[in-house]
């Protein structure tokens, strides 16, 4: 069964994130808010984590796109190629916030992503990923929850989320009621911003 626990942004406890992060290093999955969605996370470095992600998202790892959750843009090098200073200005300037910005990957990408030549890259602009990516120590590999209600799209009451989730994940972060609306994915690949999806964040 799944834990609750409530962390809220205004007063995050710091035994509640060091529990989580303790998860995640276990090879736990976590459902944690956002800026905008609700997400399922996993330790990136955990291949059997990473599986177990996938088989929720009912796809099998070498087809899912699981973006790259950072707590700023320190990480960016050990996953992306090198990117000019005009790319670099224009993340700094839109980061944190409700973007997933897609860049060319390079070869230390984690095993579960080996092979991907882009990758997706996401700083939530919201305190409790940041402290949970801060204090584990590199990044977490997300996916947005889906509701299977085509009208409503995405699931933003965090108790109803556990009832569904409960055999399948290890914690629900209870931040209050989240989003309904996505990021939005921009792709920079050529250098010059492409929307893939509008979302919430608005260039």
């Amino acid at each position: 069964m799944a834990k609750i626990l409530k962390i809220y942004p205004d007063n995050p406890q710091e035994n509640l994130i060091d529990e989580v992060v303790k998860t995640l290093n276990n090879g736990g999955l976590i459902i944690y808010p956002s800026d905008t969605v609700y997400a399922l996370g996993c330790n990136i470095f955990d291949i059997r984590a990473m599986e177990k992600l996938a088989l929720i998202k009912k796809t099998k790892l070498e087809k899912a796109h699981f973006s790259i959750i950072c707590n700023d843009l320190s990480n960016l090098s050990n996953f992306t190629r090198a990117i000019d200073t005009s790319v670099f200005r224009f993340l700094k300037s839109n980061i944190p916030g409700p973007f997933t910005f897609v860049l060319e990957a390079n070869k230390n990408l984690p095993l579960a992503y080996k092979g991907k030549r882009t990758v997706g890259i996401r700083v939530p602009d919201h305190v409790v990923p940041q402290l949970i990516v801060e204090k584990l120590g590199h990044p977490i590999a997300s996916t947005s929850i889906k509701d299977e209600d085509e009208v409503i799209e995405y699931s933003t009451d965090p108790e109803l989320i556990a009832e569904k989730y409960d055999h399948l994940v290890d914690i629900v972060i209870d931040s209050g009621y989240g989003d309904n609306v996505a990021s939005t994915i921009v792709d920079l690949t050529s250098g010059e911003p492409e929307i893939l999806r509008q979302g919430k964040g608005v260039l």
